[in-house]
């Protein structure tokens, strides 16, 4: 099984270890990791399953020079996070409501305390969201695109294929970020990345060894319990 690979001296972890211990990291060290071995872990992450096999993903594997190209384009457009346009898809809906709400709220409560950054601090708040376009500091970025003229089903493929990675990274040691923060900048990437009309930018994921010194990789988000969402018939 492609999750339960050594990780470290003598050890393995099993596929639910993994599951468990997967979180969003928005620290990396300053260890580098060989594109080499990203290179193959996304060629291990396109086993994700896939209707008709049509593969529908594309990705672009960024490192240090690219990225920060990358990052010199989005601040170039001098267009603030908060008032980027979603131009090409929506992530969010436009009003939040109920409990999708509620929890949102609770994320950014947990996030910004860690921080130290109060409430009203929307300067610094800014300022951590723009670590977004450096990749939260880590040695590899990749950007995902899929191409517009599919449907609704090769976006699920697509999202699999980003939980794919993200596991197959959980189980070698590294962390991960998706970040869905790139997408409403697409104009400005496009030429970075070379990426043809079709495609639509949908997310990126930051990709390194976490710095466990930064108070922000201490956040573990909460999941409802099961009776939540969950209903069984027999």
């Amino acid at each position: 099984m492609l999750l339960d690979r050594p990780v470290g001296a003598g050890t393995t972890r099993s596929t639910e270890a993994v599951v468990a211990a997967r979180r969003s990291t928005r620290a990396f060290s300053d260890r580098a990791i060989d594109a080499a071995e990203v290179r193959a872990l996304l060629r291990d992450a396109a086993r994700a399953p896939s209707g008709g096999n049509m593969q529908p993903w594309q990705a672009y594997l960024l490192r240090r020079p690219a990225i920060e190209r990358a990052a010199d384009a989005i601040r170039a457009t001098g267009v603030a996070p908060h008032r980027a346009v979603w131009d090409d898809y929506r992530y969010y809906p436009k009003r939040f409501f109920g409990s999708y709400d509620v929890r949102r709220k609770a994320l950014g409560r947990a996030l910004y305390g860690l921080l130290g950054i109060e409430r009203r601090d929307t300067k610094r708040m800014r300022q951590q969201f723009e670590r977004n376009f450096d990749f939260f500091g880590a040695p590899v970025g990749v950007l995902m695109t899929i191409d517009r003229r599919l449907e609704r089903g090769s976006w699920i493929d697509l999202g699999m294929f980003v939980q794919t990675v993200v596991l197959l990274a959980e189980a070698r040691g590294w962390g991960t970020c998706v970040q869905a923060s790139f997408a409403p900048y697409h104009r400005a990437l496009r030429p970075v990345l070379g990426m043809e009309e079709e495609e639509i930018l949908v997310c990126g994921v930051a990709i390194g060894h976490p710095d466990h010194r930064d108070p922000v990789n201490a956040l573990r988000t909460e999941r409802d319990p099961t009776d939540m969402w969950l209903r069984q018939l027999d």
